[in-house]
């Protein structure tokens, strides 16, 4: 047996169980034959560098093999190895105290989560897919996605993947038992309750200069280590932590996701084979905010330095400030562009605007100048549609066959509503006088 297999037995002896200073001490006790003092200060540097259970044991049999406490166990390790690997109970641990959340479920072990999730363990198993297997599946009614092509305004086509309602249902639980109960940073506006486009738009309204950046890929950019090393950070056990992710991420079957699948570049390939957050489920767009924290951190900081305002909506990240923002564009794009890259996402540099007031300063659809409002395009767009429907009835102006073209346009008189109430009020008196054929 190398030293390298004995680091990770002895990582995964102590790396469940309850993380405190004493207990990490019991654990090493019972697993190294060494000095007690050297054990004591092994458990006390490990709780120091780690205030959680690390992420990945993998990386705690490296820091455990290079370990200076460890060098004479590692040169006689032949003749003292280590007897076998822990079974202590895993435990849920309390999270970060600088982390702002409301109390969490406790999930100690797999059966726990099984029982919240009302699954059998084989089910939860196989619905967590944690080996992959899903990426292989060629029959549909075993896959636990179905998948739709949709194009983009700026060409090309972005997968959209569907979980199935027993999957949906469990992402859902997910979404408000745990992920809901977390605040995210002040600077995200996309998928958080409370917050919209309004409030992301709004620290912008009336600014000189507006520098708007765009994410590329932002959902499938997202890196799955991330999405576990957020679980663990909640103090969940590695088990746990690894089945909930499973549960939030998917590979994609290339069998079953047609043609389109086939004309993308090998790189989007990969990465769409690979796990990543699927663009269609419940849990993806939080999951995708608390993977992207410290890029927020970094860039408020950076906006902080320069005297800028900064917020972002999903993909959508945007600079406001004064004049001096326009001659320090093209640099604030290149260091969020490098910051970007080291948080794992990559910006679309082809979609970066710089917009002055003597511009229609347009951010999500929102004209943000002088104060938050529709774009007038927009809004006699929609008018005219609500018009030609009175005239000449609804069908005829169901240009893009939507399913539900009523709801469609019901949603879109909502959202102008949202945003200025009187103009949503004349749509509204519009709306109320088609005649909708059943």
């Amino acid at each position: 047996m190398t030293n390298s297999v004995r680091a990770r037995r002895l990582a995964l002896s102590i790396i469940d169980g309850e993380w405190t200073q004493p207990a990490v001490t019991d654990r090493l006790r019972r697993v190294l034959e060494l000095h007690p003092q050297d054990i004591k200060q092994l458990a006390a540097r490990l709780c120091f560098l780690y205030e959680q259970p690390p992420a990945s044991f993998k990386r705690l049999a490296t820091l455990l093999l290079n370990e200076p406490l460890l060098e004479y166990f590692w040169q006689h390790a032949a003749q003292q190895d280590i007897p076998g690997i822990l079974l202590d109970t895993p435990q849920m641990q309390p999270p970060p105290a600088n982390l702002r959340c409301f109390p969490l479920p406790r999930l100690d072990t797999l059966k726990d989560v099984a029982l919240w999730l009302a699954v059998q363990p084989r089910e939860l198993d196989w619905l967590a897919d944690i080996n992959g297997r899903q990426a292989q599946v060629v029959e549909p009614r075993l896959h636990h996605y179905r998948y739709r092509w949709v194009n983009k305004r700026s060409g090309g086509q972005r997968l959209i993947e569907i979980p199935k309602s027993q999957l949906k249902r469990i992402q859902r639980l997910i979404l408000h038992d745990i992920l809901d109960r977390i605040l995210p940073h002040d600077a995200a506006h996309g998928f958080v309750r409370n917050r919209s486009c309004a409030s992301y738009v709004a620290a912008h309204v009336g600014q000189p200069v507006i520098l708007h950046l765009d994410l590329k890929d932002f959902f499938h950019s997202v890196p799955i280590t991330k999405v576990l090393a957020f679980f663990r950070t909640l103090g969940y056990p590695a088990a746990v932590a690894r089945t909930l992710m499973g549960l939030c991420s998917h590979g994609v079957s290339p069998s079953l996701a047609g043609k389109p699948f086939a004309d993308q570049s090998w790189q989007r390939r990969r990465q769409l084979r690979h796990p990543h957050l699927p663009q269609g489920a419940p849990t993806s767009g939080a999951l995708a905010n608390f993977s992207a924290y410290r890029l927020d951190c970094r860039l408020a900081g950076l906006a902080r330095r320069y005297g800028l305002r900064y917020s972002r909506y999903a993909d959508d990240l945007v600079f406001s400030g004064p004049e001096t923002l326009r001659p320090q564009a093209a640099w604030i794009e290149s260091v969020t562009g490098a910051i970007a890259l080291e948080e794992g996402f990559c910006l679309n540099h082809r979609k970066t605007r710089v917009r002055s007031q003597s511009q229609s300063q347009r951010i999500t659809g929102l004209v943000i100048n002088e104060k938050i409002n529709i774009s007038r395009t927009d809004y006699d767009q929609l008018k005219a549609t609500l018009h030609n429907c009175v005239r000449h009835g609804s069908e005829s102006q169901n240009r893009c066959a939507h399913p539900d073209f009523r709801a469609h346009l019901a949603g879109r008189i909502a959202h102008v509503t949202h945003i200025n109430p009187q103009r949503g009020k004349k749509l509204q008196q519009l709306f109320n006088a088609v005649h909708w054929e059943d």
